[in-house]
């Protein structure tokens, strides 16, 4: 397991994991390659022996107190081994470096696996939009983290590191 950020020469990868992950609804290779080569944006890549298995978006442009993970997506024999979680993370330490706030995103309503990765890094819901994504009429969660608030919930307080009860 190798993430890395992302570079133009991994746009067929990403565009075959993109269009194997959203079949209904995969962006653009002209829309990828521009986030690609957006200073707003910062993707990155997770490899296993040289094949890009998944890779995850962040939209944050400098200087702004607020992101949005753009997307995410691990192939599926890669799912259930912490991979999502390990390339979320990363997009989150992005997002610290380059000082938000506060960090979006969507998911699919019909998608709890994803909820539940997000609410535990601390994401909570927040709007609900109907019918958004198409087709299949499925609704979207749109979330929201605290930056600081998680930064602060993963520092162990100094007063009581090392003690034991």
């Amino acid at each position: 397991m190798t993430l890395r950020q992302a570079t133009l020469d991994d746009l067929d990868a990403i565009m075959a994991l993109e269009r194997a992950s959203f079949p209904g609804d995969a962006w653009s290779e002209a829309s990828m390659r521009e986030e690609l080569r957006s200073p707003h944006g910062w993707y990155v890549v997770d490899l296993e022996a040289g094949v890009l298995v998944g890779y995850a978006g962040l939209r944050a442009p400098r200087g702004s107190k607020d992101a949005d993970v753009q997307t995410i997506a691990i192939a599926e024999a890669y799912r259930g081994h912490g991979r999502g979680r390990r390339i979320l993370e990363a997009l989150l330490a992005e997002a610290q470096r380059r000082g938000v706030r506060e960090v979006f995103l969507e998911v699919r309503a019909d998608n709890p696996v994803a909820q539940a990765l997000y609410a535990s890094e601390g994401f909570v819901e927040i709007a609900r939009r109907p019918r958004y994504y198409q087709p299949g009429d499925v609704d979207a969660l749109v979330m929201r983290l605290d930056v600081a608030s998680r930064a602060a919930a993963r520092t162990p307080d100094a007063d009581e590191a090392g003690t034991c009860t």
